[in-house]
């Protein structure tokens, strides 16, 4: 059995599901590697049910809960697009899952490098070294949830770049999703889940070193907590240095994150769980190459046209208290509580243009300060009950959230020039002005009810809807400007409606339709209550297991957005409401298990994501990141027996096409073909070690566009070795 399967098993089989039907006794022997035992039991009751031995060898879905451990590629159960726990084949609209294995296995370091493995999913830029932000069919997002909680509303993006040491698993929901969260962009929702303590102990911890001197280690320790019954804890923590290959001077980027988390269950009928993260970010402030004549040179690609006193400092702290308690086995009660804070300083040197003949790079000195915080509650029941000879399961809930961005500071000043070819440190730091002090506060009341109804016959049907009212406050003080404008009323419906049709057991086909409401909070120039942004989605997909264990899903849709914003053109500094955008497109996802120890997991997608009215931009022009077509696919092969026994071996492409830079249009970015590769041995259950491979042939690429002064280029050939110790 691979490393990792027995504590995901453990994992699973620890922790109860938040709506149990049955309270009965359990003894359940799992029979790992033919020497591990392990008994699950709870409280007897009357009417004791015994389960046989069983042994697992595979894909589990009998021990998978939404939420939960997934054993190997392929996760069954989501509850990301309906908040209840429910089967993926039974979601009317598209949602794909990177579980714990596959980051293992392929050793990702970055959120981005996870998520190549979903579908219609690219890295948008990274915001000068500072996040992580995503174009997820077709459109930008520069935020996710954890848990099922959004980062903070009042901020346009997470103040750091996601440590993936505590993730159990990633799952996307493309489209919308507002009918269940609120707030959010029309291209679709990242969660991330988190693993949760076990009662039964285990604990790993690796020990990473790779090209460019990357340094890291990366932990997790879990297990019951004497004194109280019912109580665990599981402590997660990473920290990493990373010079990587662009040529900053003798500065490197550094990350340290911790989170501790608790699981206590004080009755059989009541669950509570925290999860705190805590991450701290030492950056080099990059925007990466700068395109000229069109396209971006990648001569040089550690060229770098800041100075090396260019840094970013940040933290961003994040409490999630959530409490269930079941009425009855038909009937349960859910509090979500989350608190969110931090913030971040820099200062930076930043490309704005270059000269007439195109050999300078002009350049202003930039300094920022910015902090928040936010609050989130969420109060929620799930009913099942059956009504006109239907069976219903209803979702309903009140949220409040509060997000307040106490400032966001920036002072600016002209800074010399620097040749585009070889650019060269060393001028020194001038003086600085104010250039703006944003002030944004965002407050919102949101009423939501769903109902996943089962018609018979195959047929299952899934309507919501939600009301979002309240307001915003929006105000940027800059030198010209320093009347303070009225609070904005908001208010926005999102309804939902979904259809799913199984007309034989291993097929599932669908069609929903389903919209998006966000306030708009990006930093609009003259603008004091610049319109929400809506969208809405149309969408068909289906599902088929192509076996047991390996599932083949494809979807069809059209995305259309309203009152985007973007950056300005005349002032890379604020944004500008562009009108309507359009993204439609087919498709397709894999992921699971071919052959007892052939594992698979990728994507292939069709995308065409243009403008489609506009006053500032070209109507047809196409949006910023998107590529007309992309896909990856990756598998690993374990050996199961012989004298390679305990020896892995993986491989895998990712292909994205060319891509524009700007809503302009005015300079596109190559595509490219990047193979990676892995080999590992697991020396016994307690034991791995890895050797991942990057960009094999080393090609120079871009792999995050951002603007015409921001594009990341892909790291060149690189090689990453870790050794794993396994409780």
């Amino acid at each position: 059995m691979p490393l990792g399967h027995q504590d995901r098993i453990i994992s699973a089989t620890s922790n109860r599901s938040p709506c149990t039907n049955t309270r009965s006794g359990l003894a359940i022997t799992l029979l790992l590697a033919s020497t591990t035992v392990v008994h699950a039991q709870s409280n007897p009751v009357q009417d004791e049910v015994i389960l046989s031995e069983l042994s697992v060898t595979g894909t589990g879905p009998a021990v998978e809960r939404a939420g939960g451990p997934v054993i190997g590629y392929r996760a069954t159960r989501s509850a990301t697009a309906t908040r209840t726990d429910t089967p993926l084949r039974d979601t009317p609209q598209s949602v794909q899952v990177v579980p714990r294995d596959v980051l293992v296995d392929q050793q990702d370091i970055r959120l981005s490098d996870a998520l190549q493995n979903v579908s219609s999913v690219q890295p948008g830029g990274t915001i000068q070294g500072r996040s992580d932000t995503f174009i997820i069919r077709g459109f930008q997002t520069q935020t996710y949830a954890i848990d099922g909680v959004l980062l903070n509303q009042a901020g346009t993006f997470s103040t750091v770049t996601r440590d993936l040491a505590d993730v159990e698993r990633i799952e996307v929901l493309k489209g919308p999703a507002s009918v269940l969260y609120g707030r959010g962009d029309p291209g679709g929702l990242i969660n991330i889940v988190s693993r949760q303590p076990t009662l039964v102990p285990s604990g790993d911890i690796n020990l990473q070193a790779g090209s460019f001197g990357f340094r890291r280690v990366q932990g997790s320790v879990s297990s019951a907590i004497e004194g109280v019954d019912g109580l665990a804890g599981r402590l997660s923590f990473a920290g990493q240095s990373d010079p990587t290959f662009r040529n900053f001077g003798d500065r490197d980027n550094s990350r340290t994150f911790v989170a501790p988390a608790f699981t206590w269950n004080p009755s059989p009928d009541t669950r509570v769980s925290f999860l705190g993260e805590f991450t701290r970010l030492d950056t080099q402030y990059d925007e990466g190459l700068v395109a000229r004549n069109g396209r971006v040179p990648l001569d040089n690609i550690s060229r770098y046209y800041g100075e090396p006193f260019s840094r970013y400092n940040s933290n961003a702290n994040f409490g999630l208290l959530k409490i269930e308690h079941d009425l009855n086995e038909n009937i349960t009660l859910r509090e979500v509580l989350n608190a969110q804070w931090g913030g971040f300083d820099f200062l930076a040197t930043r490309a704005t243009g270059l000269d007439k003949t195109q050999t300078l790079v002009t350049r202003r000195e930039t300094a920022g300060h910015s902090t928040y915080a936010s609050v989130d509650s969420q109060t929620e029941m799930v009913a099942k009950f059956d009504l006109l000879g239907f069976r219903h399961t209803v979702f309903a809930g009140i949220e409040y959230t509060n997000g307040y961005r106490h400032s966001y500071t920036t002072q600016s000043t002209n800074y010399p020039s620097v040749s585009f070819q070889n650019p060269a440190f060393g001028s020194a730091l001038v003086g600085l002005q104010l250039q703006g002090d944003l002030k944004q506060k965002n407050e919102l009341n949101g009423l939501y009810v769903q109902d996943q109804i089962d018609l018979g016959l195959g047929l299952q049907l899934l309507v919501g809807v939600r009301y979002d009212s309240g307001t915003q406050y929006y105000f940027n003080r800059t030198p010209t400007s320093r009347t303070i404008p009225p609070d904005q009323q908001l208010s926005g419906t999102s309804p939902r409606v979904g259809l799913v049709y199984r007309p034989v057991e291993p097929l599932t086909l669908y069609a929903s339709y389903t919209t998006s409401f966000k306030p708009q909070i990006a930093n609009v120039l003259n603008v004091t209550n610049p319109p929400p942004e809506t969208g809405e989605q149309y969408e068909i997909g289906s599902r088929l297991d192509l076996t047991p264990d390996l599932t083949l899903s494809a979807a069809a849709f059209r995305i259309t957005r309203n009152n985007v914003a973007a950056t300005d053109p005349n002032n890379s500094l604020y944004s500008v409401i562009t009108g309507q955008q359009r993204s439609e497109g087919v498709e397709a996802d894999l992921a699971g298990q071919i052959l007892p120890g052939w594992k698979v997991i990728g994507g292939i997608s069709f995308l065409d994501a243009r403008i489609t009215k506009d006053t500032t931009f070209a109507v047809g022009n196409r949006l910023v990141g998107a590529p007309a077509f992309s896909g990856s696919i990756w598998s690993t092969y374990q050996f199961q027996d012989g004298f390679l026994r305990g020896w892995n071996v993986g491989a895998g492409i990712t292909y994205v096409g060319r891509r524009t830079g700007d809503l302009n249009n005015s300079y596109t970015v190559g595509g490219y073909a990047r193979l990676d590769a892995a080999v590992f041995y697991d020396f016994n259950e307690h034991a791995r070690f890895s050797i991942n491979m990057r960009n094999l042939t080393d090609r120079r690429y871009i792999e995050q566009p951002f603007n015409q002064f921001n594009n990341l280029p892909g790291a060149p050939l690189s090689v990453l070795a870790t050794i794993t110790a396994r409780l």
